[in-house]
């Protein structure tokens, strides 16, 4: 096998297993999960987890919560970038943004929150400095409307994180056959960012009233 077809089946390897992964924690809680039970819902062997990751499970656990904070780390940024000066547009942005990462990858949002308290060593600091910079990014966007006057709140890093916090819960509660789709939600939890910051009312899009003689019979 050539040097990049190795790689790809490499890779495609280690997302298997690492879908199996999610799927065993999410179901079972990561001291409840076996390499076993992660190696079964793989197809392969206790033995190819290893070759792929030496520390285990908790090499596993760690990939799971690393590539999962990179990934909303970089949409968020995008987000606030791609969302003018106006902070409470920036806010609105991260904040859709947000939420529906949590929908769209439930299962690793919801060991996210259940399972920091399961990771060990270097591997947990890095993690810890992942969700750090997160919670900055939404602080910072809430310090910025305060201090333009877009936001009035007078605890805006509670703020912040009352705002990830109900962004995040979402995970545990939503279900795909529900009364409401993904993207109304979003639209939802963005008026309650907006009203946690005490936001400033945003201008209506008025209709310019029609002027007399303006409609031909």
């Amino acid at each position: 096998m050539a040097p990049r077809a190795r790689r790809t089946a490499q890779a495609r390897s280690k997302d298997v297993i690492v879908e199996s992964a999610v799927r065993s924690v999410r179901e079972r809680g990561y001291h409840g999960t076996t390499m076993r039970e992660i190696a079964d819902g793989a197809g392969i062997n206790v033995a190819s987890i290893y070759y792929h990751f030496p520390g285990g499970k908790q090499e596993i656990l760690q990939t799971i919560m690393r590539e999962t904070l990179h990934e909303h780390l970089g949409a968020t940024r995008a987000a606030a970038l791609g969302a003018g000066a106006s902070a409470a547009e920036q806010l609105a942005a991260v904040m859709r943004v947000w939420v529906l990462f949590h929908l769209n990858r439930q299962a690793e949002a919801l060991i996210g929150s259940a399972e920091m308290r399961s990771l060990e060593g270097p591997g947990r600091e890095l993690v810890v400095a992942l969700r750090d910079q997160q919670e900055q990014l939404f602080r910072d966007i809430v310090y910025h409307g305060v201090a333009t006057g877009e936001f009035a709140t007078s605890s805006p890093t509670t703020a912040a994180r009352a705002i990830i916090a109900m962004g995040t819960a979402v995970s545990a509660w939503y279900r795909d056959d529900g009364p409401v789709g993904p993207d109304e939600l979003a639209d939802s939890y963005v008026e309650l960012a907006l009203a946690t910051v005490r936001a400033a009312p945003r201008p209506s899009k008025r209709v310019p009233p029609l002027r007399s003689g303006s409609v031909s019979s």
